[in-house]
């Protein structure tokens, strides 16, 4: 009972209190792309909030998360994660399907943002712009931050990387620091209800570049599954 009253009040203040953020962002064009992800960043720190004094989630970092020019991989179980990036890193550049700019309003706002889309059938030019759109973010010193899974999976479930991971790694050419994720055990896909308790990210050893696709994999695979239960 204390549970649905927790995920009820939650869902009533975070998504009563997005609709000022969004209405907000839309004016961005007054203001400019700072403005924006000004934003974005007290949204995310919103939303961490909520989880805490709402839901009773608080949030683990096991290991440290480097700062630098490289590619970070993330587990991705719940929607929460998806919105805390902002709470771990300045400004990240998150990698995400070309269609979500399509979306009326949000659409353009992320655009605005400096999210980085990607054509699932990536051509020579889509993946120079790419290239030229990841140079930018990490010349401004922003994080590149993938979910390489594609879509959210329960807690437990292990399956296989999206083929988009090796070709950003091949493109990128910047090393790989894979983050496990457990959100799921409390907030899981699909469901009303989130509990109470810690939600952890573990940092795996980070992914050297020029590796074969199949070790790449592998590695980030085995990382990013970490907090799963043993197979």
């Amino acid at each position: 009972m204390l549970t649905a009253l927790r995920s009820f009040l939650f869902l009533l203040v975070f998504y009563g209190g997005s609709v000022l953020f969004v209405l907000a962002a839309l004016l961005f064009p007054l203001f400019g792309r700072g403005y924006i992800r000004w934003i974005a960043t007290r949204w995310s720190h919103f939303h961490r909030a909520c989880a805490r004094w709402l839901l009773g989630q608080k949030v683990r970092v096991e290991g440290v998360l480097p700062q630098g020019h490289y590619l970070y991989i993330f587990k991705h179980e719940s929607m929460f994660e998806t919105l805390d990036l902002l709470c771990l890193f300045d400004r990240p550049a998150i990698v995400a399907k070309r269609e979500l700019l399509d979306i009326p309003l949000w659409g353009g706002i992320a655009r605005r943002y400096g999210l980085i889309p990607v054509e699932r059938s990536a051509g020579a030019k889509a993946l120079r712009a790419l290239r030229q759109a990841a140079a930018e973010a990490t010349a401004e010193g922003r994080a590149i931050c993938l979910f390489p899974e594609g879509t959210r999976v329960p807690h437990g479930e292990r399956p296989r990387l999206q083929s988009g991971f090796a070709g950003l790694y091949a493109l990128l050419r910047l090393p790989v620091v894979p983050v496990a994720v457990d959100s799921g055990r409390l907030s899981p896909r699909g469901s009303f209800l989130k509990r109470a308790g810690t939600i952890t990210y573990r940092v795996g050893e980070i992914v050297p570049t020029g590796l074969d696709r199949k070790e790449a994999e592998a590695r980030v695979h085995a990382a990013i599954n970490a907090l799963n239960p043993p197979a």
